[in-house]
This record gives structure tokens, C-alpha cells and sequence, in this order.
């Protein structure tokens, strides 16, 4: 049966083969944390259409390449499919060089989030600003020098485009109205992410000692923060809800099936949602029902954080929040178009520890207007707040952020582009990047391994990352919060005959019309 308004692909999939790569992600102290989900809807989606799909985690695999190799030398496939997010994108290349070499005429499709910021800031390029060779044009014409199909958006529909082989270079599933962006509906009638086809008890995670996986309630985030990536785009914009009773229901299934009973909610802002304390309660019905008790985690709008929900979440067993408050002073808040205020910010951190939730503040620096004050305003209130952890990291322009997408080229520095606040005035200074060549430019080492590519009037690049260090040194000190630990990767150690290990490998073993 079809579920509710199902998209109807151009081709039958039967007997077609396909595999989906999940790249590593070196820029990550533990690569091995949380599962690439996205990429597992897009498997599913697949699968329920009769394709034969394979799943190839390199997930902290350091030699990856020489998995890549082994693999193409094993199976014929119709298409070969990257998940790729922009720190991924090095490692997505050289893995697409790889495939040239060894599958020379397969086609290689680039989908997930890089793909989709860097063709929402084309349209933003071309339809608002009517400018025809800028940084978007050049990213995406670098694209697709290097694959052949790139898919925008919405992957679960539009990759079944894919094995058209008149289906054009880009696939938007980012345009609403065109066909294979999701509805509602759509979205809770596909089924959940195939988790058959990686190996989750490889993935390790623990909330308060209880063994975590994750998953995702809602689609999308409707505010405008202008560090943040796809606020242009209308997939990673607006939001697509399922029932409660379609999450609860997920749930339910990794309990029985994987026997988790923690659970990390990846949802941008949980909060946002009408239904949240709905959920909460319901969630809290399942573990009566089942006997058990659930350790639960995510992430918070803080002006939209209230005493009931706080309360709400502490019964459904959450015991942590994280919130991206980014700042602690009222004119970067302001520049970054967060909304949220400083009186906001605290007043969450306060409901939270009412009900004895912790906190983790996700803190950035490097905003247009940022000052040496404005940074360490930062280290005062994480101090004054008490938060249980936090991050602060420096913040990088990618594609499909306004603060990539709105910026101009500087009037006399050759390679820098300047972003000006519409408001205030404040500006932000980013020298230009080649996405395909720098990966440490995400996150970094919080040890003292940053790099920052963004600067402002008042602060250098380096001066940016010294402070950055400096407010991590002395929130850590006075809160005795530990640094972090990094995880070495994985070896992969080919065996002569064996194809590979399904640590690393997995494929559909059925297939349906």
C-alpha cells in the first residue's frame, strides 16, 4: 500500500543496486558517537522502492580510501551515492577522485547538507543579489567538475531521480514547490532511518550510563541566526513534523530492537514544536508501559524554554538540555539575529536546573562586531550561570549562512569578504576558502588546536582564537569541567576473500516492488 501523497519516481528500481557512502569526519574528537541519519532516510526511501541499497560506513576508518577500493572491486552498482556535509567535503572528494580511479563511468551523486547550502546560496546569489560569479557560482561549478549528480534538499525522494540517466546535473529537493519536497504527511509515512544497514553497537554512547542512540522528531529550524547554515534554504528551514505517536513510536522500536534506553534527540530546537509536552508525557507513558526507565538529551530554544516543559522533560527522563545561546552580550546577540536575549538565556539555564536538568551552553565566537569585551563576556556568564558543560568554537562563514550569503567582496583586500549587519553596522571579514582542501576549519582542537578564517574591526584572526582559548581555559578552571578526549581512529584490515566487515558494509538483503 502507498503511503499518504508518495512521490511516484520516473523509474522502477527493481534489481537496481546502489551504494551510499557516509565519509569520515576527522574535524571530530569521536567519529563513532552518532549514526549519519539523514543518509539512513534516504537508504529507506530506497529500499521500500525495491532498490538493493549497501550502506558504506568509513566513520573512523583511517584508511578509508583502500575501503573504497576493496568494495568497487566487489559489486556493480547502477550509481554510487556521497552523504556530504561541508567539513566532510575534503574526504568526500578525495573519496570521489578514488572512484574515478577504480570505477572509471560510474556515476557519483553528492547529496546532504553541503550540497544543499551551496545551491541555496546560488539561488540567493543569482535571484536576490543578480550576481552571476560570485562564491556560491564558483563553489558549485566545483561541485561539479568533481561528481556528476548533485542532489539539493530533500534527498528521500529526489535521489530516486537519480537513476534517470536524463535526470540533470542538480536534483532540487530544496524548492517546495517542485515534487520532491517532503510534506508532513510525506515525511511521517516513509519509513525510519535503515539502521539494518550500518552497525550501531559500533556507535557508542551513554546519557547518565544508559546506552544512547540518536534520532530526529522534527525536520527544520525557522530562525535566521547568521552563522548558521541553511537559513536560505527551504528544507533546512521550514519545519516537518510527525505525530507523536509516529515518535514514540521509533522509540519504542530502538528499545525492543536494539535494547537502547537512551536517547538523543537531534531535532534543531525541540521546543519549537506545539506538541512538545505532549511528546514529553507520552514518552513518559512508554517507559510505564514497557517497565523500563529512559535517559533522554537535546537541544532547546531558550526564549521559547518554559517552567512546565522544563519539568516536562526531567519526568520524560531527559537529564540534559543543550542550547546554542552563542553569545553573552547584547549587540553580538543582536548582529547574530539570534532574538533570544541575555535575560532569555539565563532565565532557561535557570528553569533547567530548577527541575534538575543539566546544562551544556554551545558558545561561539568570531561574530561581526566582535570585541576582546565581547568574548570574555562570554567566560563571565558561563561562569556566573553555572553551566555543567559547554563549547565555545569560532565560527566559520559557510555556504548557505547569511553571513556567507549576504557578504561582498572587500573593496581593496583581494580574497576577504566583508558581511555588514543590516542594523547596527557591524561588520565580519572572511577570507575566501577552498571547501575541498580545508577540514579543520569546523571545530578544531579544544585543546588548543583552533583556527579561525573569520576576523572584525576590533579583533584579529589570531587574537579571535587566543581569547576563544583563554575563555576555555578559565570556565573550565572555575566550573572543574574537564577538557575532552580525543578517540584515534579505526584501521581497516583487508582480508583476501572476505569482502569487507559489516562493521563497515551492510546491504538490503530483500527487496520489495
Amino acid at each position: 500500500m502507498e503511503p499518504i501523497g508518495m512521490y511516484k519516481p520516473a523509474v522502477r528500481l527493481n534489481g537496481k543496486h546502489v551504494t551510499l557512502v557516509i565519509p569520515p569526519s576527522p574535524f571530530l574528537l569521536d567519529e563513532r558517537v552518532f549514526v549519519s541519519l539523514g543518509v539512513l532516510r534516504v537508504a529507506a526511501a530506497l529500499e521500500q522502492r525495491g532498490a538493493k541499497v549497501g550502506v558504506l560506513d568509513l566513520s573512523g576508518v583511517s584508511n578509508y580510501l583502500e575501503v573504497v577500493r576493496d568494495h568497487l572491486a566487489d559489486v556493480t552498482l547502477d550509481w554510487i551515492g556521497i552523504t556530504c556535509t561541508t567539513p566532510q567535503l575534503p574526504s568526500a572528494v578525495k573519496i570521489a577522485r578514488t572512484i574515478r580511479e577504480a570505477a572509471p563511468g560510474l556515476r557519483i551523486v553528492l547529496g546532504g547538507p553541503h550540497v544543499t547550502l551551496t545551491y541555496s546560496a546560488l539561488k540567493v546569489e543569482r535571484d536576490k543579489l543578480k550576481v552571476f560569479d560570485g562564491r556560491a557560482s564558483k563553489a558549485a561549478e566545483v561541485l561539479e567538475g568533481i561528481f556528476d549528480i548533485m542532489v539539493s534538499g530533500d534527498g528521500e525522494f529526489a535521489a530516486l531521480e537519480a537513476f534517470d540517466p536524463n535526470c540533470g546535473r542538480v536534483i532540487d529537493g530544496d524548492d517546495a514547490k517542485g515534487g520532491m519536497f517532503m510534506s508532513n504527511a510525506q515525511y511521517e509515512a516513509l519509513p525510519m532511518p535503515a539502521r539494518h544497514l550500518v552497525d550501531l553497537p559500533s556507535y557508542s554512547y551513554q546519557i547518565e550510563g544508559f546506552p544512547a542512540t540518536s534520532l530526529i522528531a522534527q525536520l527544520g529550524c525557522p530562525f535566521h541566526c547568521g552563522f548558521c547554515g541553511g537559513r536560505n534554504s527551504r528544507s533546512l528551514r521550514v519545519i516537518r513534523n510527525r505525530s507523536v505517536e509516529s515518535i514514540v513510536g521509533e522509540i519504542r522500536m530502538l528499545h525492543e530492537k536494539y535494547g537502547y534506553t537512551g536517547f538523543m534527540f537531534y531535532d534543531d530546537e525541540l521546543n519549537v514544536s506545539k506538541s512538545f509536552v505532549e511528546l514529553m508525557n507520552a514518552i513518559h507513558a512508554l517507559q510505564i508501559e514497557l517497565g523500563t526507565e529512559f535517559r533522554l538529551r537535546g537541544f532547546i530554544k531558550s526564549e521559547l524554554f518554559t517552567d512546565e516543559q522544563a519539568e516536562a522533560m526531567y519526568r520524560a527522563g531527559f537529564r540534559w538540555v543543550l542550547c546554542g545561546f552563542e553569545a553573552a552580550n547584547p549587540r553580538i546577540l543582536e548582529n547574530i539575529d539570534k532574538i533570544a536575549t541575555i535575560e532569555d538565556n539565563t532565565r532557561a539555564v535557570e528553569f533547567a536546573k530548577k527541575h534538575g536538568l543539566k546544562v551544556k551552553a554551545l558558545m561561539s565566537v568570531g561574530h561581526p562586531g566582535e570585541s576582546e569585551q565581547s568574548i570574555l563576556d562570554v567566560r563571565d556568564w558561563l561562569i556566573a550561570c553555572k553551566v555543567d558543560d559547554f563549547d565555545c568554537t569560532v565560527i566559520t562563514t559557510y555556504p548557505g549562512t547569511p553571513y556567507y550569503d549576504l557578504a561582498t567582496r572587500h573593496p581593496e583586500l583581494p580574497g576577504i569578504w566583508t558581511y555588514t549587519h543590516k542594523k547596527t553596522g557591524d561588520r565580519l571579514h572572511a577570507y575566501e576558502l577552498d571547501y575541498t582542501e580545508t577540514p579543520d576549519y569546523y571545530k578544531g582542537d579544544p585543546n588548543g588546536g583552533y583556527k579561525s578564517y573569520v576576523y572584525t574591526d576590533h579583533l584579529s584572526a589570531d587574537r579571535i582564537v587566543a581569547l576563544r582559548d583563554q575563555v576555555e581555559r578559565e570556565v573550565r578552571a572555575a566550573l572543574s569541567i574537564p577538557f575532552y578526549d580525543a578517540k584515534s581512529a579505526i584501521r581497516y584490515e583487508h582480508s583476501m576473500g572476505q569482502g569487507l566487515p559489516q562493521s563497515l558494509y551492510r546491504e538490503s538483503t530483500s527487496t520489495q516492488a
